[in-house]
């Protein structure tokens, strides 16, 4: 999951009010609903210690109205008197309201509410060619055009004469060699955009033609469907929920995938050890976040270590698990954090992934529920020779 948007926040310090709304109810009584649950969220936050200045950014941005439609609830983080990020979210919060005052954003549940969807990439095909469509969490979008070079001779014809069968022969060629463009343009569209998923929408044959010789790596992407198609008027509601399957099958298999390198990179008994590239538990996930080591973030916020305190200074590297570690911090003043929000600045800031890490992939690891993949192994510590006399 990539939050690289949210750095941002990182620009200026603390404290920080972190709120998550549900705006998913739109009715005719919304907007005073809305009204009311700003000016609650505004009495918790000012009850938690929120300065008045910030308190008033907070309400004007809740209270703002009209709302998206669709919209599903929305994020707002304030400090020093201004909303620095507004973010909408596409999943409805678990509470109506959720008010935080800490030294850190609360980023937490972000990792639930965010949108998530990887980029497709959807090509409608024919015979003679494919309209190309980049779907992306900000929307739909044109993505290119492909014509065929070929484009006569198009139909066969049931008859066994030879002269027919040479003509079929042709069609054959011209269907071929437009699959082949088809392919060429999806290969170089899809390193252009960097789409994590390819959709071929069309006639049965002309996709399986697509597919059949689009590099090995595309294939492995790819996926067909029978709904939609290149024609006009044709039809697209079922393909809308194919290409959702195909989004969330794919980020299935990068969640096991990913999983499956922590199983195999971690230390046997968790933490880290000499030669592992792996690292699980506060103290150990500290140490790579001081090093800026942390490749991807893995987090279970059920886990007991999530909301364990560790201490932070101005700096995302600047992170201890205790107060007396000055060496560390490098801050005179450093502050008490959670242990998730302290090591997603830090991974966000070394621009680290992150993965949350959902109970029916593993309900185990990371120990604690949190780890990470480092971007190199622990060695071993070097000792010093000992002096002859």
């Amino acid at each position: 999951m990539q939050l690289a948007f949210l750095t941002s926040l990182y620009d200026r310090p603390g404290p920080w009010a972190s709120v998550y709304l549900d705006t998913s109810r739109m009715d005719e009584s919304a907007r005073w609903r809305r009204e009311l649950q700003a000016r609650n969220a505004c009495d918790e936050l000012a009850a938690l210690g929120g300065d008045e200045a910030t308190v008033r950014a907070v309400y004007q941005a809740l209270s703002d109205w009209p709302r998206p439609a669709a919209e599903a609830g929305r994020a707002v983080f304030a400090a020093h008197g201004e909303v620095v990020l507004d973010p909408p979210l596409a999943v409805r919060p678990p509470a109506p309201v959720q008010v935080y005052w800490s030294s850190l954003p609360r980023l937490g549940p972000l990792l639930d509410l965010a949108a998530q969807e990887p980029v497709c990439l959807v090509a409608y095909i024919d015979r003679t060619g494919a309209d190309l469509e980049l779907r992306s969490p900000i929307g739909a979008m044109p993505a290119g055009q492909v014509t065929g070079s070929k484009q006569w001779p198009m139909h066969r014809t049931a008859t066994n004469a030879w002269s027919e069968r040479h003509f079929q022969l042709s069609v054959e060629n011209t269907w071929d060699e437009n699959a082949a463009e088809i392919a060429d343009a999806l290969a170089e569209a899809r390193e252009q955009t960097g789409a994590d998923v390819i959709v071929l929408a069309g006639d049965p044959r002309e996709r399986r033609s697509v597919y059949e010789r689009l590099p090995a790596e595309l294939r492995a992407m790819a996926v067909e469907t029978e709904h939609g198609g290149r024609a006009a008027g044709a039809r697209r509601e079922r393909l809308d929920e194919d290409v959702e399957a195909a989004r969330h099958a794919f980020m299935r298999r990068t969640a096991e995938a990913e999983m499956d390198r922590f199983r195999a990179a971690r230390a046997p008994e968790g933490g880290a050890a000499a030669g592992a590239a792996a690292a699980e538990g506060v103290p150990a996930l500290v140490e790579a976040a001081r090093e800026h080591r942390i490749a991807e973030l893995l987090i279970r916020p059920e886990g007991p270590d999530a909301h364990r305190q560790v201490w932070v200074g101005a700096r995302p590297d600047q992170v201890a698990v205790r107060r007396t570690e000055t060496q560390y911090l490098g801050d005179t003043e450093p502050v008490p954090a959670r242990a998730d929000d302290a090591l997603l600045r830090s991974a966000l800031a070394a621009g680290a992934e992150v993965l949350r890490v959902r109970p029916e992939m593993d309900d185990e690891l990371p120990v604690g529920g949190l780890g990470a993949l480092l971007r190199w192994p622990y060695d071993e510590q070097e000792t010093e020779p000992a002096t002859m006399s």
